[in-house]
């Protein structure tokens, strides 16, 4: 089981907030769109709240820091497919935006198996406030008016940049912790 304290249970309403959007958006309700729009913003919220009470109290757990980008991915990716199915957002653009997350995810994955942590660039939350935002116009309006579309550009872009960095990133660490440990084997071999 997992220590639920304040940050790992906000990660667990921004989880269970993603069906709730869903079915918001896609249902055939008066006010849905309205509705899924603040659950949403509401959501997003609780992605900056969690990271603050988890550093601030000292209660930065595994759970946690597993969970949380996990929380942001299905948020994002099941508003970004609804949006698909409703004819508000290209296939394409949706396509670009989650291929990323998955990249970056399993990037991430092969860091941790090497031992390499690689902390949240000012660009990847950069993307991430762009992805909320753009998202969230996407839902609160229909249609969209030329500045959404914008912004659901701006976003790709900068969610595409940001996944070449964080690649880079990644491939320079790598190049780096292979030559320490490939000096520290020679250091080891002359003594």
């Amino acid at each position: 089981m997992f220590p639920l304290n304040l940050p790992n249970a906000l990660t667990l309403l921004r989880i269970l907030a993603v069906p709730v959007v869903v079915v918001a958006l896609l249902g055939e309700s008066e006010n849905g769109d309205t509705f899924a729009a603040a659950v949403f913003a509401l959501a997003a919220l609780t992605d900056g709240l969690d990271g603050y009470f988890a550093r601030s109290r000292g209660s930065i757990t595994t759970f946690g820091k597993l969970m949380d980008p996990l929380a942001d991915k299905l948020l994002i990716t099941a508003a970004l497919i609804s949006l698909v199915s409703l004819d508000r957002l290209e296939a394409w653009v949706a396509m670009v935006i989650i291929a990323r997350e998955v990249a970056v995810t399993i990037l991430r994955t092969i860091a941790a198996e090497r031992g390499i942590v690689i902390a949240a660039s000012w660009l990847g939350k950069l993307k991430t406030v762009l992805q909320i935002a753009a998202v969230f116009a996407l839902i609160a309006t229909d249609p969209a008016p030329l500045g959404v579309d914008i912004l659901v550009y701006i976003a790709l872009a900068v969610t595409v940049i940001s996944g070449v960095d964080y690649f880079f990133g990644l491939r320079k660490r790598i190049e780096a912790l292979e030559r320490e440990r490939a000096a520290a084997k020679l250091k080891g071999a002359a003594q």
